[in-house]
């Protein structure tokens, strides 16, 4: 029988290989299927879009097939399965499980606060240097005497609370974990006590937590320590990255009113290449053509859209297609970019010390990437008065750059090279600066990003001059059809518009 303090547990496998689990409340009704609003997403053309209900019984558990593909119980649909029984709905096996909660009760939380304050008394935390590893048995030994002192003596839960206090003590505290998780894309810590992460472009609520404030700036100072940056009241936000490549922003009180915040964008350990993207249904196999073609006939190419869209992703991409006989050098503020060609130079933004002084800014390193002889200038994403120097780097023979830029639609995109480019302070006329992007730019990929996580090439455009009003002319190549996509198809589309480059070959 379920008592008050079980919970329904629902695992997905593929065969043999883990996908996912859900936990709910007893009692509750559990809808599996296709839409985006299903509490079980499976998202597969196997699956329907409502295709099966779990009603969660005292003495086990129903499935309520609504489907036309079929849903393969192990005994008929009114029949009440026991807890732990496994059935298949489009190639996915599903176990419903009963499971113990085993959330920290108060006084636990208490044990966990003075555990660590204790192994703070006890040894020197805060000159681990890089020796965190050989630090590691020693941490080990010290809280399991602690635990035993304050009264852990079951040996599971005191396995759970060193892992736990080991990890905020010499490592990143809660989120070690998930930054081990290959399903996680992005980690939020929006208060000590409340982290989500996103899996497959859905944000969820993790049921991991810090033990104090004071610990999530603990960690964030783990993180900026060793690339000489800072974070205090007077200077209360900062960029990073972790020594895998993954991009942080931290930001602490007074500006974070709820307490500290941590925000981790995970650094892919494998790089993507165009046919996973055309796997994942990013953009059609002929649109990665032509973008390759793009890259290797060294046109000028700048990514659009809005933030967690997928641009630096695309970015990556095009810039790996570049030829390795050419010297490329790339810039951004926090490296991001996993290129292998021979001839790399790899820039990166400094911000100030102290007193504001010392800060190279990403303009700063346009400007002296062009007295280093580069083939192609790679600039991870455009947000300032460096649009302009982008720009004339562009113009004056530096074929085959590349850029991302914040903006919802190709037109708007050339809006903001523009507002960018006034940002330099040159005090250059409005129509001069269009005709820097009308010359400069050969194209621009617009990719965003969507309700139920998936991230799509919506336009590719090129850059055919200015029109006799002053604008600049804006002609689309290709195209996503959200109407065709929802009948089924893959709704990229082309316009039968050939570029010019192709036409010149």
């Amino acid at each position: 029988m379920i008592s008050s303090k079980d919970k329904i547990n629902i695992e997905i496998r593929e065969g043999a290989r883990f996908i996912e689990s859900f936990n709910f409340t007893t009692g509750s009704k559990v809808l599996i299927g296709r839409n985006v609003g299903a509490d079980v997403r499976l998202d597969s053309r196997t699956v329907s879009r409502r295709h099966a209900n779990l009603h969660f019984l005292s003495e086990g558990f129903r499935v309520e097939d609504l489907s036309l593909n079929g849903t393969d119980i192990n005994g008929t649909e009114s029949e009440i399965l026991a807890y732990g029984t496994a059935f298949s709905i489009g190639g996915y096996k599903i176990i419903v499980k009963l499971f113990k909660e085993k959330d920290l009760t108060p006084d636990l939380k208490i044990i966990r606060q003075n555990a660590l304050l204790q192994l703070i008394e006890q040894m020197d935390l805060n000159h681990l240097g890089g020796n965190s590893d050989n630090f590691a048995p020693k941490v080990e030994t010290a809280l399991d005497r602690i635990l035993f002192s304050l009264g852990v003596n079951d040996n599971e839960l005191r396995t759970t609370l060193k892992k736990e206090l080991r990890d905020e003590a010499i490592g990143l505290g809660p989120i070690e974990d998930l930054l081990n998780d290959p399903s996680i894309s992005e980690i939020m810590v929006i208060s000590y006590d409340k982290i989500y992460v996103e899996k497959k472009g859905t944000i969820k609520k993790s049921d991991k937590i810090f033990s104090s404030e004071d610990s999530v700036k603990t960690v964030i100072d783990r993180i900026i320590a060793p690339l000489g940056r800072r974070v205090d009241e007077s200077s209360p936000m900062v960029d990073a990255r972790l020594s895998d490549g993954s991009r942080v922003n931290a930001v602490i009180p007074p500006i974070a009113l709820n307490g500290s915040a941590i925000t981790i964008r995970k650094f892919s350990k494998k790089p993507f290449k165009m046919e996973n993207l055309i796997q994942f249904k990013t953009l059609s196999k002929e649109m990665g053509d032509f973008l390759q073609k793009a890259v290797a006939s060294k046109q000028n190419i700048v990514i659009s859209g809005g933030t967690g869209s997928g641009k630096t992703t695309l970015l990556n991409v095009l810039s790996s297609e570049i030829s390795h006989d050419e010297r490329v050098i790339t810039i951004e503020d926090a490296a991001e970019l996993q290129l292998n060609q021979p001839h790399l130079v790899s820039l990166e933004s400094k911000p100030g010390n102290a007193e504001g002084r010392g800060a190279i800014t990403i303009r700063d390193l346009v400007k002296n990437s062009l007295r280093m002889r580069p083939d192609r200038i790679v600039v991870g994403e455009c947000r300032g008065g460096e649009a302009l120097d982008m720009l004339q780097a562009m113009n004056t023979g530096h074929d085959g750059s590349l850029t991302t830029t914040h903006a919802n639609s190709p037109k708007e995109a050339v809006a903001r090279l523009e507002t960018l480019s006034l940002m330099a302070g040159l005090n250059l006329p409005s129509i001069a600066i269009r005709e820097q992007i009308a010359s400069a730019v050969d194209f621009i990929v617009q990719q965003s990003r969507f309700s139920d996580g998936s991230r799509k090439i919506t336009s590719i455009c090129e850059i055919g001059g200015m029109d006799e009003n002053g604008q600049v002319k804006i002609h689309e190549i290709f195209r996503f059809d959200r109407r065709i996509f929802k009948s089924g198809q893959d709704g990229f589309i082309s316009t039968g518009r050939i570029p010019a480059f192709i036409l010149n070959n």
